[in-house]
């Protein structure tokens, strides 16, 4: 039944819609124009860096500027070209079929800092914002690295009780402002993250104001440390 169905179905490209040996894949021109993060990564964000692995913990020079309220993060792309194209098409063109293999890219990233206990959550969308979407991207990417990793996930464990103003264009002061007290944890979910780890995820870090609200979060009603994992991680030198 399944090669009958490659054979009426075959397996496209989740970018461009060529032919590609498996489900889900990225054909070749699509994936060397995906700036997969590898080597050399920032601690706090994942951002790459020049030079080779080496022992010890480095930071990039946004996360040695501004204080970051969590212990470690990882991400899966730098946000540019075909990596920006996919991250859009999924949060704003209606492909949640990105989803699957995005969050097999994240969970490929997020190895050295997961731990057994991690509690994984997405970044909360106001009630209206999801209403006009229809979905939470960051939902459906932390579901699947919760499923992939084997780990709890708690698609609700954070709301936005007041809407903010999208924050493209913004400098990154403005952001930080704008996020600024904007999410607070569910106060039905608050039992589930006391004492634990929680692992936030969410599509794109830029300046971290909407991580840095939501793991502020997370501490203030007992969580023991945050992680983070963005599906990319936009870079200046870019």
């Amino acid at each position: 039944m399944q090669r009958a169905l490659r054979l009426v179905f075959p397996p496209q490209c989740v970018s461009c819609g060529d032919l590609v040996e498996s489900d889900f894949a990225l054909c070749g021109p699509c994936w060397r124009d995906t700036w997969f993060i590898s080597g050399l990564v920032c601690d706090l964000c994942g951002a790459p860096l020049p030079g080779e692995e080496a022992e010890g913990v480095v930071h990039c020079d946004d996360c040695l500027a501004r204080p970051r309220p969590w212990a470690r993060g990882r991400a899966a792309l730098v946000y540019r070209d075909n990596a920006r194209r996919l991250t859009l098409a999924l949060k704003h063109g209606d492909r949640t079929d990105l989803a699957r293999p995005a969050a097999g890219w994240m969970l490929r990233a997020a190895r050295p800092i997961l731990a057994p206990d991690l509690l994984v959550a997405p970044m909360p969308l106001h009630r209206w914002r999801l209403l006009r979407r229809r979905y939470n991207q960051a939902a459906l990417l932390a579901e699947g690295v919760a499923r992939g990793a084997g780990l709890e996930h708690c698609p609700d464990l954070l709301i936005r009780p007041r809407a903010t103003p999208a924050q493209e264009g913004m400098s990154a002061e403005a952001r930080f402002a704008n996020m600024a007290g904007r999410i607070a944890a569910h106060p039905r979910r608050v039992a589930r993250m006391k004492g634990r780890p929680v692992l936030l995820v969410d599509d794109v870090m830029t300046s971290g104001a909407s991580f840095t609200a939501a793991a502020a979060a997370c501490l203030a009603a007992g969580a023991r440390e945050v992680f983070t994992l963005a599906l990319a991680r936009a870079v200046k030198d870019a």
